[in-house]
């Protein structure tokens, strides 16, 4: 019975060193297709995140298109309402002018009307204005058209 202990003993030994090369040997042959295959969901992994880097990419720049797209409408848009109101500025300046052009010219034909027949008049400012004068030299046209000059001093 000892023998038959030791025989059993031994027997479980030796399919346990069987089992631990068969083992061995299985991990052997598993591992590189183990590695083969985890390569391979590594690169899967690696292109989708590629494809998504470039989706992004792709979408960033659709955004800064349509940005500087609706910048340049603004531009336009802006450059466009400048000029009308620089129009319209024009239009209120040329009207200003032409309101004080009238009424220039009216007042220019009240004063003249008011001068006509009042010769005296005319003359005694032109007297009064040759006496306040502070040194001031008048040239008065000849017949021959040209000036008396220093008829004063």
């Amino acid at each position: 019975m000892y023998r038959n202990k030791q025989a059993m003993a031994l027997g479980s030994l030796l399919v346990l060193v069987v089992a631990g090369i068969a083992l061995i040997i299985f991990a052997l042959w598993v591992w590189p297709k183990y590695n083969v295959y985890k390569m391979e969901l590594n690169g899967r992994a690696a292109l989708k995140e590629a494809e998504w880097s470039k989706q992004i990419l792709i979408e960033e720049a659709k955004a800064k298109e349509q940005a500087a797209l609706m910048q340049a409408k603004a531009r336009v848009t802006l450059a466009e309402a400048e000029g009308l109101a620089k129009i319209e500025q024009a239009k209120a300046e040329g009207a200003a002018d032409i309101e004080r052009a009238k009424a220039a010219a009216e007042a220019n034909q009240i004063i003249g009307a008011s001068l006509k027949g009042n010769e005296e008049y005319l003359r005694y400012v032109w007297i009064k204005g040759l006496q306040d004068g502070k040194g001031e030299r008048i040239y008065i046209p000849t017949e021959a058209g040209l000036p008396i000059l220093e008829a004063g001093k």
